[in-house]
């Protein structure tokens, strides 16, 4: 197994990409292995950040969204929207750190307004 070649930050060589640039064009890796990857270097000792390349000429067109597809997104989408505790619809995805809508997580400042 070889080792995958290593670039600086910002010094790829065109015809790689990240996954979030493939995503721009309208790509995806479509099944390619990591080509080669990027560091940054950090101060204080840390290791450095990583970002995994892919060759664009392999990438393949993004699959368009089929109407099942449609339908499970906003399933999952409702599913991120409706509080635990009082199954209402919050019009906004509930924050993980609160695990409930904002009425549910502070009622005692919802009394006094």
């Amino acid at each position: 197994m070889s080792a995958l070649p290593v670039f600086r930050w910002r010094l790829a060589p065109d015809g790689y990409a990240t996954r979030r640039q493939l995503r721009a064009r309208d790509l995806r890796p479509g099944g390619q292995g990591v080509a080669a990857q990027l560091e940054r270097p950090r101060r204080r000792g840390r290791p450095p950040l990583v970002a995994y390349l892919y060759r664009v000429d392999l990438a393949k067109p993004v699959r368009p969204m089929t109407p099942g597809r449609w339908r499970a997104h906003e399933a999952m989408m409702r599913a991120r929207r409706t509080c635990p505790a009082c199954s209402r619809d919050a019009g906004y995805v509930i924050p993980a750190s609160l695990g409930t809508c904002v009425t549910c997580a502070y009622p005692e400042e919802q009394c006094a307004a």
